[in-house]
């Protein structure tokens, strides 16, 4: 059992302020020790952690090198000079990190770590998809496996989604796995979109009329939703973007009070940089990323535990999609106003050039 000593509590008082808002202090004995104990390690073994956005305050703040979206951390990780990457994300993150830095261990503290949208499809469905519509490119999220990436032409993000489908230079493209996230970019194109029938666990349970009583309820309030979610939210909010574009919103604009509809940690993370804004908590919690914790970060440094490996030629393949996204240098676009005028103009049943959903 790690002790909470002097020497501990000097060694992490700087990161104790900086959470102090949304991490209680008769917390912070517990931590400590553990918090302290990954930073000494990740030294010694020359390590980096890479935190995704919807860790808790204790991981994000206090122990990653890293913290943003699962492709900015894979890009980031890339660049640095460490030996070994503790992924503090899920699984398809852990393999985009192998993905982009072949020749570093990566790591990933819990087995536990999936994700539902990544579960909706394999390899095996993207071959038949192409041999449903032969010629067809297929962008798919980098929220996949590898084994999807690499049967995939091109990947993208949530921010770049519609401009990647764009500049295929096609009238048709299959867009996979997130079928909200397809016909929220087909409300902002003229290109047909196939989608498959994946969703987020976390981000298909918020509502429309769920968004409609926080505004009744809260005066004021500004609404940031994820592409991931149904068209009728997003038809809801004040803007709409990736994790990273609204953190950055939240940044910038200081709203007074703001509601961000996806996982709810990410509110906690912001709130810690931000106290000047009130942060409104719908509280969808997202159990494989809560399955990530500062004990089985510290166990997996110090076992080596659990190595992510990718056989070579799915390595390969896929490799080649996310490197043709990060070579394309697409920004993304705001989802909020395109497809509120879409929602506006069109039946939710026509919402964009969707045209047919397979899963």
């Amino acid at each position: 059992m790690l002790e909470y000593t002097p020497e501990v509590a000097r060694a992490t008082a700087d990161l104790q302020e900086r959470v102090k808002d949304v991490i209680p202090s008769v917390e912070w004995p517990v931590m400590a020790p553990l918090i302290h104990a990954i930073n000494e390690l990740k030294k010694a073994k020359n390590a980096v952690i890479l935190a995704h956005n919807y860790q808790t305050p204790d991981i994000y703040h206090c122990v990653a090198d890293f913290a943003g979206d699962s492709l900015q951390l894979a890009i980031e990780a890339g660049k640095t000079d460490a030996d070994i990457i503790v992924q503090a994300g899920v699984h398809f993150m852990a393999e985009t990190s192998k993905l982009l830095s072949p020749d570093k261990t990566v790591l990933i503290p819990s087995l536990e770590a999936g994700c539902s949208l990544a579960a909706s499809i394999t390899g095996e469905d993207v071959r038949r998809m192409k041999q449903k519509y032969p010629g067809v490119p297929v962008v798919t999220y980098v929220n996949t496996s590898a084994d999807v990436k690499a049967e995939s032409d091109i990947c993208c993000t949530s921010a770049n989604a519609v401009n990647v489908v764009e500049a295929m230079g096609v009238d048709r493209v299959i867009l996979l796995p997130d079928e909200y996230l397809a016909k929220n970019v087909a409300a902002l194109t003229d290109v047909e979109v196939i989608a498959w029938r994946g969703l987020c666990e976390v981000h298909e349970r918020f509502s429309g009329e769920e968004i409609r009583q926080y505004r009744e309820s809260t005066p004021d309030l500004v609404v940031l939703a994820h592409p991931e979610c149904h068209p009728d939210v997003l038809a809801e909010a004040d803007y709409a973007g990736s994790t990273s574009s609204m953190i950055r919103y939240v940044k910038e604009k200081r709203p007074a009070r703001v509601l961000m509809v996806t996982e709810c940690s990410m509110s906690d993370n912001v709130a810690a940089e931000t106290p000047d804004v009130e942060f409104i908590r719908p509280c969808n919690l997202c159990p494989h990323m809560k399955s990530i914790t500062l004990q089985n970060i510290l166990e997996s440094l110090q076992e080596m535990r659990y190595e992510v490996t990718i056989p070579a030629d799915v390595a390969e393949r896929a490799r080649r999609a996310v490197q043709r996204m990060v070579d394309l240098g697409a920004e993304g676009r705001d989802f909020a106003d395109g497809v509120k005028a879409a929602v506006t103009v069109e039946s939710r049943a026509s919402l964009g050039p969707v045209v047919g959903v397979s899963g």
